[in-house]
């Protein structure tokens, strides 16, 4: 019988502790290609520290993270390679337009004839150059998630990506990550909203 491949992602005993508080302790997970692992917990959990942490932007008090089976930070490199961060900011410059915000990212990773399935994928076909100022926040939010389509990246981690989306919006993302899953991707997101996608796992966070 073959071994099975490791995670691409685990995460073992993590905890954070900031200005003498314990945030979390010894929060555990991994996801295989094809996995979605939902953090929930109430406001001020530590859910967007959690990401933060597994998106290798904080350093954990106490805990460590593999990536594929290697230790991070020593895997840090082909890890950062393969992950797509999402914020709750969606990092746009509002005098551009959609395709304009995301001509950059598709020059670094070559893909430019690829920004307007990009953006049609998550619904924003009518709205190629309208300055993003003039789009509604959860427009917005789809602009930024286009970005996903456009990395190649194998991990998503996103956090509250359905903000400021409306119930026609979510469906549009839910099939966005359902199409990454199929692909052999995974995503950690943060939400208080359920998905509508089969397999969902979920993690709880609770205040210390």
């Amino acid at each position: 019988m073959l071994p099975s491949s490791p995670p691409l992602l685990a995460f073992c005993a993590l905890s954070f502790e900031r200005n003498d508080r314990l945030l979390f302790e010894r929060v555990e997970g991994a996801v295989h290609g094809g996995d979605i692992l939902q953090v929930v917990g109430a406001n001020g959990a530590g859910k967007t520290t959690l990401l933060r942490i597994l998106a290798t932007l904080l350093t954990p008090t106490q805990g460590e993270l593999r990536w594929c089976g290697g230790l991070l930070p020593r895997a840090r490199a082909s890890y950062l390679a393969e992950l797509a961060f999402l914020g709750h900011v969606p990092g746009l410059k509002p005098g551009l337009s959609p395709r304009e915000n995301l001509r950059w990212l598709a020059g670094l990773f070559a893909q430019r004839d690829a920004i307007e399935e990009a953006l049609a994928a998550v619904g924003l076909a009518k709205w190629f150059d309208t300055p993003c100022a003039q789009l509604s926040a959860g427009m917005q939010r789809r602009v930024a998630l286009a970005r996903l389509a456009l990395t190649r990246a194998r991990l998503w981690i996103l956090d509250e990506p359905l903000t400021a989306i409306d119930r026609a919006g979510v469906a549009v993302v839910e099939q966005l990550f359902r199409s990454h899953l199929q692909s052999g991707g995974a995503i950690i997101f943060s939400s208080h909203q359920a998905v509508d996608l089969p397999g969902v796992k979920y993690l709880a966070l609770t205040e210390s």
